[in-house]
């Protein structure tokens, strides 16, 4: 087991209704926390946080422990940022991306091996304005990101949503793993940022695709940049599921090949027709 800040299984859909509300300041969703201007900073390998979103984590980096261990000493306020690169062990400021989020440590269990398993849930867009130390944790200054206030649902806007959904159907029935848990959710939702962090936070978006969804600060072109998203996924599935058939047609030839080939040299040898 290696020492990783990595998501654990996933559990349900962030933002599950009956769960707390957040109060909206300053167009952030803080979910009535204060979120401090200097925050200890949690790198990630595999996976970008969104506003709303509840994880498991496992952390094993002891400069990544230092930062939980520094948060839950405090007000459990953490800034949680992805790795440029997955595979870098001793991660500096320029390996990690600028916009992250800004989120709170639910749980805490730590692990036999020494790692640390927390549950967190991410309460606003953030951004680094200056590093403050790397040792024995990394430390940031930080500035919320506001979201620039939706338009009233228009026509585009429910079509966009709509066809995303539709989308995730189609996905879902070519074998990608979706929540029908999500779907409810989705129909409850009109505020088109949140509905886009929902269906990118739940879908298993590769790093750079989701990081750009966290950084587009508008939520109609948030949608918009969700719905190029999940094309582009669903053209993928589609040749994933060709080339698999195509395989499959490949190995039933081979084995039909095969087993005629056996009953050819079994005729041969009835009639002593074998070398």
């Amino acid at each position: 087991m290696g020492n990783e800040e990595t998501k654990g299984k996933p559990g349900p859909p962030a933002s599950i209704p009956g769960a707390q509300e957040p109060k909206d300041q300053a167009g952030t969703p803080e979910q009535g926390f204060k979120i401090p201007e200097i925050l200890p900073v949690l790198p990630l390998r595999d996976v970008v946080i969104f506003p709303f979103m509840i994880i498991p984590l496992y952390v094993g980096r002891e400069n990544s422990i230092a930062a939980v261990n520094e948060a839950l000493s405090k007000d459990r306020m953490i800034f949680l940022t992805a790795q440029k690169s997955p595979t870098d062990e001793n991660i500096g400021p320029e390996g990690l991306y600028s916009v992250g989020t800004a989120g709170t440590i639910m749980r805490m269990l730590r692990l036999p091996d020494e790692r640390l398993k927390i549950l967190v849930q991410g309460l606003s867009r953030a951004r680094t304005k200056e590093y403050l130390k790397k040792e024995p944790f990394t430390q940031a200054r930080i500035e919320l990101l506001p979201e620039l206030p939706s338009k009233e649902m228009s026509v585009e806007i429910e079509a966009l949503m709509r066809t995303i959904k539709e989308n995730l159907e189609k996905m879902m029935q070519m074998g990608r793993m979706v929540s029908p848990d999500l779907f409810m959710v989705l129909e409850s939702l009109q505020d088109p940022g949140r509905f886009a962090d929902l269906v990118a936070a739940n879908i298993g978006l590769p790093v750079e695709d989701a990081q750009k969804l966290l950084e587009l600060l508008d939520q109609v072109g948030r949608l918009k940049k969700l719905n190029e998203v999940l094309a582009k996924e669903m053209q993928l599935l589609e040749i994933q599921a060709r080339i698999q058939n195509q395989a499959k047609e490949e190995m039933g030839k081979t084995q039909r090949e095969y087993f005629l080939r056996e009953q050819l040299r079994a005729i041969q040898k009835e009639l002593g027709d074998v070398d």
